[in-house]
């Protein structure tokens, strides 16, 4: 388990501090005082073009685009091709690969530090934000080690807590004991804990645990409707940042647009705009506080792209714009007919001709009908109503993304490619990302500057 590792980490220091010598310290004084890395999951060239040019038409540019130094990042995990979210980040974290469903840990099941882990032991505070489970794959990736990430959320809770992460926040409430016990536990040893937007503006807490959901956040698309009291991820990043600056030491920060990746999972286009959007803001926010300052390095990537996303020559932009919740929530809009588990004919075809502006044909209701009957090794089987939903309006309208055979057949993934991805980085030694590097240097890089050594 990390916890055992990052102890030995620690006991290691002090034994090092009372001989004059700091296997950790930093040897580069010219190294950033703070690390912000944000992880757009799932965020490929595709999903940040749909966003740019949804958002600012087709000579505009995301804010994250307009970053001065910029590489492309290779992402095969140790088994596959293709990454899944926990090899994608775990190689970003420890600096290695590992296989498909592994968090925290070598392809071979030994416990590595994270690069997280490292700032920690050397007296840095740290931090995970997530829209998404603070103990799914990207921030466990930073703060736990285990070998399956569907089976150990709860115990990924508790490493979390005896790892001494500063600030814990996102979604997954469910995941710390039935009766949230942990958070209990949490309280206990000094967290602050917030549910809602304005508990977290209002909270001054040297440490924060913030569990907005019971698993993920809310799609930026459903707010609304939702009457969501969920705070945004730029609201969250400012506070991660306003109480990890409290420090002298510095820090280190992971914040994730987690449901970019949700969104092109389900090939909900409106929603990888907004989402994607929203991720560029917390960008913006975190780059303008960088710049305030000459010691702090902003990192903007992601894990992997989901389902080939693309824009195409007759893509209905107008059409999908119009759209106002996501495939997520049409699905819990559908009527099941009396006495069996099959939603009614009329109930699917009044909300696509409602929702999505689509008269669906006989072939087509008959098609989404044998789909989500089949439950075929999806990854995440309880979103494949709306999954569905998300391909027809996709298709309908013409964007370009995988096709559904192809997506049933990405076992480990549900859809994730290999391409490759983009990294955009500002201030303090951003200058050393360039080129064509792989997932694992990012962490190595980072490392280097600072001056650790954490076993690559």
């Amino acid at each position: 388990m990390k916890t055992k590792l990052v102890r030995s980490i620690c006991l290691l220091l002090a034994i090092c501090m009372a001989f004059g010598g700091l296997p950790y310290a930093a040897k580069a004084a010219n190294g950033p005082k703070n690390v912000i890395l944000l992880i757009g999951d799932g965020m490929g060239l595709g999903q940040m073009e749909i966003a740019s040019l949804f958002e600012h038409g087709k000579e505009g540019r995301l804010f994250l685009q307009t970053l001065p130094y910029t590489a492309l990042v290779k992402t095969y995990s140790a088994n596959n091709n293709v990454t899944d979210s926990a090899a994608g980040g775990t190689a970003i974290a420890i600096g290695k690969k590992t296989n498909n469903g592994m968090i925290g840990m070598t392809k071979d099941g030994k416990d590595s530090p994270s690069i997280l882990d490292v700032f920690k032991a050397n007296g840095n505070k740290t931090a995970i934000v997530s829209t998404n489970s603070v103990t799914d794959a990207t921030p466990a990736s930073f703060t736990a080690s285990v070998k399956d990430r569907w089976a150990d959320q709860e115990e990924i809770a508790r490493q979390q807590l005896k790892n001494n992460v500063d600030v814990i926040m996102g979604g997954g409430a469910m995941y710390f004991g039935k009766n949230r016990e942990l958070i209990e536990e949490y309280k206990n040893r000094g967290y602050t804990f917030v549910t809602s937007d304005n508990e977290l503006a209002s909270s001054n807490g040297d440490k924060i645990l913030g569990l907005f959901a019971s698993k993920h956040l809310s799609f930026k698309q459903d707010r609304k409707e939702l009457k969501s009291t969920e705070p945004t991820l730029t609201e969250m990043a400012g506070k991660t940042i306003d109480t990890l600056a409290k420090g002298n030491n510095g820090f280190f920060a992971v914040i994730e647009g987690a449901r970019i990746d949700h969104a092109a999972h389900s090939t909900d286009i409106p929603s990888i705009w907004k989402e994607t959007i929203e991720f560029d803001e917390a960008v913006k926010y975190c780059v303008e506080w960088a710049q305030k300052r000459k010691d702090t390095l902003v990192i903007v990537v992601a894990d992997h792209e989901t389902m080939g996303i693309s824009v195409t020559e007759p893509m209905d932009i107008k059409a999908l714009k119009n759209i106002q919740i996501t495939p997520e929530l049409m699905a819990q809009k559908l009527t099941r007919a009396a006495n069996t588990k099959d939603y009614t004919t009329e109930s699917i075809m009044e909300l696509f001709q409602k929702y999505a502006n689509i008269k669906l044909t006989n072939e087509e209701l008959a098609q989404f009908k044998e789909r989500i009957k089949k439950q075929d090794g999806s990854i995440y089987p309880e979103q494949k109503v709306g999954r569905e939903i998300g391909r027809i309006i996709a298709s309908h309208y013409h964007a370009g993304i995988l096709d559904g055979t192809t997506q049933q057949f990405s076992r480990t993934t549900g859809g994730h490619t290999g391409n490759m991805i983009a990294l955009f980085a500002f201030g303090k030694g951003a200058e050393r990302f360039h080129g064509v590097i792989d997932n694992t240097d990012i962490s190595k890089i980072i490392a280097n500057m600072k001056g650790y050594d954490f076993g690559n």
